[in-house]
């Protein structure tokens, strides 16, 4: 008696899901009037919204896993239908080769004695349908096991129909796997037909069980994450928070809201930067309103002098009218410079306030030293020559050199002596004007170079000179333009030497001796 080998059965259900159109319709808004205001956007805070965002992503990744979980056991379910399959048949085949009863020992006579003999002594599992077929077509059951109606009609009568080796049947209960062995005579024809039927249903529903309870426990886990998220982002937007609460306590008139700085992380760095930029605001404010106050001072007073002029101005006298007409000249030309010199301080924060070139600068000290000899009758005298080139504003440059001078004017006597050098020191240029004037105090060397400010001792209170204060602050400003600074040497009745020094300016410049100037009222070293 020989046997064929079967196929092996189908491992998974063919299905797919059907698909489906939506087709959107455009609809237009009504033009809304211009007139009416528009809707602020909901505010969301930002902690809902980092809870928001991480549980969605929770959800979907939880969602993914499920999904992926549930796929796997639907084909572990599968693959063990097959599996089952499998083992039977080649149960089948052992008892089939060795062509006897396995409990007996006796001789198989024919296909229905062996089927029929295997099939009294299985036991199959639940949705597990063993039987035969016979050559005359007699379907041979399990006596103690006798198939339903529905297996009869819908199992046993289209395998029997198709006489196949295997496949995959729809039914009632849900899909059904099968496999078939071919018993033939000594003589090659067929003589019976084994199958093993199982149902796939009673194995998928252990993994929707396992899939329900992926997705139970994972909801819990949703919960508990979003629980713990929302505390975590209230934890990291605390600084935050301080940020916007400290916002709103400002005002132009309190700046002194500072917040406090915990950790190293990032919200710390930017409690850091708010509390700077705090700083940087509140020296601003407290630098406008000394400003304002001292330029409205100093605007006042030549306002009120040449009011008071003008009322005392008569008819009659030509020689009084010619005196406050003086006057009263006087006192706008000086207000003329204080608005000039305003603009030039209010123009320095702006990155076109110098023009940096190449510049000549033996050329450079030579013109600023003829035009300085015109400022007063003092002893002027040259100390320094650079030779080479530099990158500045000559322009910007020789309009500080001329304020030191003429500051220097102010603080010296007919006969004193008035120096001015640059020399090159590495790669910085660095412009001189001394003087040998009363000197400058310590408790004056930092205020007057502040705006309106003037220095109270040794001659440098209001009353004794008629500038505004704010030669030294322009000083300072074109040579921090330059990328440089305003240094004072001075020692009370000494005189006082003042240098601006710019770092980087100079390539390949030197200094030259002095005897190559000559004329004027100049002096040299």
């Amino acid at each position: 008696m020989t046997v064929h080998r079967p196929h092996s059965a189908d491992a998974e259900p063919q299905a797919g899901p059907g698909t489906g159109t939506v087709r959107a319709t455009s609809v237009r808004a009504p033009d809304r009037p211009a007139s009416r205001p528009v809707r602020r956007r909901l505010f969301l805070p930002a902690r809902l919204r980092i809870v928001g965002w991480c549980t969605l992503l929770l959800i979907v990744t939880l969602f993914s896993v499920g999904l992926a979980v549930r796929n796997l056991l639907q084909a572990d379910a599968v693959r063990s239908v097959h599996d089952g399959l499998v083992q039977e048949t080649r149960e089948f085949l052992r008892v089939a080769e060795s062509g006897r009863d396995p409990i007996t020992g006796a001789p198989t006579v024919d296909a229905v004695q062996l089927m029929e003999g295997h099939l009294l002594r299985q036991y199959p599992h639940d949705g597990e349908l063993l039987f035969g077929i016979a050559g005359d077509g007699r379907v041979l059951t399990q006596p103690d096991r006798p198939p339903s109606e529905a297996e009869q009609r819908e199992v046993i009568a289209p395998i029997v129909a198709e006489a196949g080796e295997g496949g995959r049947l729809e039914t009632s209960a849900g899909p059904v796997l099968w496999s078939s062995v071919r018993v033939v005579d000594d003589s090659g024809e067929p003589a019976g037909t084994y199958v093993i039927a199982s149902e796939v249903t009673p194995h998928l529903a252990s993994a929707e069980a396992v899939t329900r309870a992926v997705m139970i426990v994972s909801g819990g886990g949703v919960l508990i994450a979003a629980l713990a998220s929302w505390i975590i982002a209230g934890q990291i937007l605390r600084p935050v928070n301080a940020v916007r609460k400290a916002a709103e306590r400002i005002t132009h008139e309190d700046l002194t809201q500072r917040i406090e700085v915990v950790g190293h992380d990032d919200v710390a760095a930017l409690a850091m930067q708010f509390n700077a930029m705090l700083d940087r605001l509140e020296g601003a404010f407290r630098v406008q309103r000394e400003f304002l106050d001292d330029a409205s001072h100093e605007l006042r007073t030549p306002i009120t002098i040449v009011r008071g002029n003008l009322e005392l101005l008569g008819d009659d006298d030509p020689a009084e009218r010619a005196e406050v007409v003086r006057l009263c000249g006087g006192e706008l030309d000086r207000m003329s410079r204080i608005v000039e010199d305003l603009l030039l301080l209010a123009k320095s924060e702006q990155p076109d306030f110098v023009s940096p070139r190449r510049t000549d600068l033996l050329e450079l000290t030579t013109d600023v030293a003829a035009k300085l000899q015109r400022l007063g009758d003092r002893r002027w005298r040259i100390d320094d020559l650079p030779e080479g080139e530099a990158m500045l504003d000559p322009q910007r440059i020789t309009q500080a050199l001329v304020q030191l001078a003429q500051n220097a004017v102010q603080h010296t006597g007919p006969g004193d002596r008035i120096a001015l050098g640059a020399v090159v020191r590495g790669p910085d240029v660095v412009f001189r004007v001394a003087d040998t004037g009363h000197g400058v105090t310590p408790d004056d060397a930092e205020a007057i170079f502040q705006r309106f400010s003037r220095g109270a001792t040794h001659g440098g209170s209001r009353g004794l000179h008629t500038g505004a204060g704010l030669g030294l602050a322009i000083v300072t400003a074109i040579a921090e333009a330059h990328g440089g600074r305003v240094e004072l040497d001075s020692r009370p009745g000494a005189g006082a030497t003042f240098s601006i020094r710019l770092p980087g300016a100079a390539g390949g410049a030197g200094d030259v001796p002095t005897d190559r100037i000559e004329g004027g009222a100049w002096t040299t070293s």
